[in-house]
């Protein structure tokens, strides 16, 4: 089964479909009119939230939208990752030494 065509598979060259149904009027070579478009096309994705594909999607999201962030807002991303990471270690620590303690029974 093909997979239907998203924003992110065109190439460069090929202008974004929207500066022929919403951006009419706007200028397709405009870096930041295509930001825009690519905005637009974020924000009307739509699709199941609840598969790992959606998930890992949405992680990606994440990455991009901290990544194009700056002061405040970077530093408050960095910081949740940092503590889901920290939250992550812990759990599995305690799973590991309940799993020991377990075994050592």
């Amino acid at each position: 089964m093909a997979a239907a065509k998203d924003s992110t598979d065109r190439s460069d060259d090929e202008p974004n479909p929207r500066f022929h149904e919403d951006l009419v009027g706007l200028d397709p070579a405009d870096p930041e009119a295509q930001e825009f478009a690519r905005h637009l096309d974020r924000i009307e994705r739509c699709g199941p939230a609840f598969t790992v594909e959606a998930s890992l999607d949405g992680v990606a999201d994440f990455a991009d939208s901290s990544h194009r962030a700056g002061g405040l807002r970077w530093w408050t991303a960095v910081a949740v990752v940092c503590l889901i990471l920290i939250g992550v270690i812990v759990a599995s620590w305690d799973i590991v030494l309940r799993t020991l303690a377990w075994l050592a029974e």
